[in-house]
């Protein structure tokens, strides 16, 4: 009878950090042992964290990580799947090991290197090429590295090999929908291996992206036996004994807005906290985006960590006052307000003789343009940055994904910061966001979900005075940015011919403005970051 109790760490990794994931890692692996476990799988590159960008490039790197795995396998109490980056003969593979009595006894190098998506693993690694199967207790065990299941070849090798069971180590990033998929692809294997899986996924946040664990095992038949819950640490066992997995725990799904709002809390802790900032500044305007930052800030860092400051201009409608003092009282935050009108009035008077001298041949300007409107929000970046700067807290902008995409936001102005936490968040979605997180408590006023959204940089202002239906705004952007659709086959699916040709020319035009906003937190398939990479200088037409 053969019998294997796997332990799958699901833990938090810090890029870089070799000595501390190290320690981690061997405290997972003794409390596996007490928990009666034979072997600890862990995740994708778990001893120095995911991804390591180009710090993969580095000799130093590779000795240092060679090391790290020479002194963690000498102190481990059981076998343990390692991921970690290894070089041999000038060759960098992304590999696994298994650590068992004080040294590598078998090791495995990723056959499948992804190359879209945030993904760039051809520019730092070579392929491996052949299957590891190794016997632990009995049971043969094959491995595979996170994109070699999600194409066929590797686990269909291990199985030709004789592997009883597969072992994954993972780093995939989150993004909605993305654990629906990892099933999907899962059971493409096992349809053709009949050979059970047990995943094991990083969590954690690393830049703009966010990993959400969620580990899981499938049986032979493609059918759960095992789900963890996402968003946190978590160290469980799974039984294997005669051919089959043992039924275990399942969390439950959760809803969209639920898991995307636990996917920005979390890329907003761990940016703070694996960076060492003290805590976070944003600007509060009355309105939406800036509301549902503020809450994920405070969920995410606690409200003694996070301060607010509302910089209100002749243009300030009292309701925003009143709508950001009471989000400010519900919450606890600390709480600053900022007059600019007399610093707009001394922009006015030092640019006044240059406007001037440029009005005598160009011409007169009007009462009021957007020149007028970015030297507030430009002020009021000024003044956020220099009270980041007296208490080294980073500034969180407040702008989300339908903003950034059409540009609908002032450089230096309301894109200066250093973290922008709903970058990837539709317009229309950040209100889903925000009933859900009234769902839980009552922190948003009603006023500020239900006003009409401004910017209030000039009298009745409103978005829709510049953008169509944030409804139909959201649709064009992500037909064209996430599904690269062109400009005919949108108007093809019935969105107004004006709108679409008015979106993708905000869209095309404003490269030059995202190249220069802070990183935020990816939670689409396809956000403005590592896997949007847009020339800033073209001149290519769309198909219309």
């Amino acid at each position: 009878m053969s019998r294997l109790r796997i332990a799958i760490a699901q833990f938090n990794a810090t890029v870089g950090d070799l000595a501390g994931n190290a320690a981690r890692i061997l405290d997972l692996a003794r409390r596996a042992r007490d928990a009666g476990a034979q072997v600890l799988l862990t995740p994708e590159l778990a001893l120095c964290g995911y991804p390591p960008e180009d710090l993969l490039m580095r000799p130093d790197f590779y000795r240092a990580c060679a090391a790290q795995v020479a002194e963690l396998a000498r102190q481990l109490p059981l076998p343990v799947v390692l991921g970690y980056p290894e070089e041999d003969q000038g060759k960098r593979y992304n590999a696994a090991a298994v650590l068992d009595g004080g040294a590598i006894r078998a090791s495995y190098r990723k056959h499948r290197l992804p190359n879209y998506e945030v993904f760039d693993e051809e520019r730092y690694f070579a392929p491996g090429s052949q299957p590891c199967v190794v016997e632990i207790a009995g049971v043969r065990c094959g491995l595979a590295i996170c994109a070699d299941v999600w194409e066929y070849g590797a686990t269909e090798a291990a199985a030709v090999a004789g592997a009883e069971l597969i072992l994954t180590l993972n780093a995939s990033p989150f993004h909605m929908n993305k654990q629906v998929r990892r099933y999907e692809v899962l059971r493409d294997r096992i349809a053709a291996t009949a050979t059970p899986v047990i995943y094991a996924n990083l969590v954690g946040g690393q830049d703009e992206l966010v990993f959400d664990g969620a580990s899981f095992a499938l049986d032979g038949q493609g059918r759960l036996t095992h789900q963890f819950p996402a968003f946190t640490e978590h160290l469980a066992c799974v039984d294997y004994a005669d051919g089959h997995l043992l039924p275990g725990a399942i969390a439950g799904p959760a809803e969209r807005e639920a898991e995307v709002y636990a996917a920005l809390k979390l890329g907003v802790a761990d940016y703070l906290g694996k960076n060492g900032f003290p805590g976070a500044i944003l600007g509060l305007s009355g309105g939406i985006d800036s509301a549902l930052t503020l809450a994920i800030a405070v969920d995410a860092l606690g409200a003694e960590k996070v301060r607010c400051v509302m910089m209100p201009s002749p243009w300030t409608a009292q309701m925003s006052l009143d709508d950001s003092r009471e989000m400010v009282r519900r919450l606890g935050v600390q709480y600053d307000e900022i007059l600019i009108a007399a610093a707009m009035e001394q922009f006015a008077v030092s640019l006044a003789p240059t406007f001037a001298r440029i009005e005598e041949t160009a011409g007169p300007k009007p009462d009021w343009d957007t020149t007028d409107e970015n030297l507030q929000a430009r002020i009021r970046g000024m003044l956020l940055m220099a009270l980041s700067n007296r208490t080294g807290r980073i500034v969180l902008t407040t702008g989300n994904k339908s903003e950034m995409a059409v540009g609908y936001a002032t450089l230096y102005g309301d894109m200066a910061g250093g973290f922008a936490v709903i970058k990837d968040v539709f317009k229309t979605f950040v209100y889903r966001l925000a009933e859900y997180r009234n769902s839980l408590s009552d922190v948003i006023p009603r006023n500020i979900i239900t006003r009409a959204p401004s910017a209030e940089l000039k009298p009745g202002q409103t978005d829709q005075d510049s953008l169509p239906p944030y409804e139909v705004l959201d649709a064009i952007i992500e037909a064209y940015m996430e599904r690269d659709q062109s400009p005919r086959e949108i108007i093809a699916r019935g969105y107004p011919e004006a709108d679409v040709r008015k979106v993708v020319g905000m869209l095309k035009r404003n490269e030059y403005k995202r190249r220069q906003a802070p990183v935020g937190i990816r939670v689409t398939q396809r956000g403005f970051g590592k896997d949007w990479r847009y020339p800033i200088t073209s001149r290519y037409p769309d198909e219309y």
